[in-house]
């Protein structure tokens, strides 16, 4: 089944050219079938790539997909068209007053990770989706930035400060190979890691969470919070094959300084084009999620949260 989509998002014709199906509003209405609602709450600043990237994840699966595009209510973005917002995104006070429910949600980075989280300018109303989440989403998925913030507001587990970036392509153990999110992984994997900050095993493993996969350089990749219904991912298993080196050369050609991402270039070596060796874990891994959702999900979506 492909993943639903409105035919003039430029996610359409950028999964529809990668092969990945995709369906229309207008197809997906003639389906007798509910499909997995699932939204996407996009805190990144280059929200077309944010979308491509998730939609090519959660819509690999044999099931009906129907994303639904979210943003912060006060919050405006300046690296995307007003025009874009306002034809493809709903704001959270929109969506909360509706008082509709979905299966899954995603709640990505942001490239705010020197800010203490109450010092956030849309801290409080996140706060707020934390709790929604609760009553009115069956699982929900915290990415980089967004994981850590609900694992702080759920738990207190701090982000700490790195006096250098973690960035490159880091091999990663994977522990709990008997998880249901983890069906298909290898014993070790590599994941694009980009950040300022960490969060630590031991406070982790002090707030009673398991770690499913963790590095000895980065720390804990990927926990579950089954109090929560929530995943937390530290890293970026969405990225694209450049955008580590996108990044790299922003910052290069802003004078700032930043190290080559480790075990990203053939050598090392930035002349070289990068190879991407975290695909096909990222594909399980968002697999397996919406997976496990459509398994556990209630088919009335008003039982969501009782």
């Amino acid at each position: 089944m492909p993943i639903r989509l409105p035919s003039d998002l430029p996610a359409f014709d950028v999964l529809t050219r990668e092969g990945v199906m995709v369906m229309s509003e207008e197809q997906a209405a003639r389906q007798d079938i509910r499909p997995l609602r699932i939204g996407l709450l996009n805190l990144m600043p280059k929200k077309i790539q944010t979308e491509n990237q998730f939609a090519r994840l959660i819509g690999a699966t044999p099931l009906q997909i129907d994303l639904h595009l979210i943003r912060m209510s006060e919050h405006q973005t300046r690296n995307t068209s007003a025009e874009h917002m306002e034809a493809f995104y709903r704001s959270f006070s929109d969506v909360e007053a509706s008082g509709e429910k979905f299966d899954g949600l995603v709640i990505t980075g942001a490239p705010i990770e020197h800010l203490p989280f109450d010092e956030v300018t849309y801290w409080d109303e996140l706060t707020r989706v934390f709790e929604w989440t609760q009553t009115h989403v069956h699982s929900t998925f915290g990415v980089c930035w967004g994981g850590m913030a609900m694992i702080n507001y759920f738990h207190g587990v701090k982000k700490h400060l790195l006096d250098h970036k973690a960035f490159g392509a880091v091999r990663h153990v994977v522990h709990s190979n008997g998880s249901p999110y983890l069906r298909g992984f290898s014993d070790d994997m590599v994941m694009p890691v980009s950040r300022w900050t960490e969060i630590r095993s031991e406070e982790v493993r002090e707030a009673g969470l398991p770690i499913l996969i963790d590095s000895d350089e980065t720390g804990p990749a990927l926990v579950e919070d089954p109090a929560h219904r929530a995943l937390y991912i530290f890293n970026h298993l969405e990225y694209d094959s450049g955008t580590l080196k996108e990044e790299y050369d922003r910052d290069v050609e802003a004078g700032k300084p930043i190290n080559v991402p480790a075990n990203y270039y053939p050598s090392d070596d930035p002349t070289r084009a990068p190879m991407n060796r975290w695909r096909s874990h990222a594909h399980l891994l968002y697999g397996n999620w919406i997976n496990e959702i459509y398994q556990t999900t209630h088919f009335d979506l008003d039982a969501i949260g009782s």
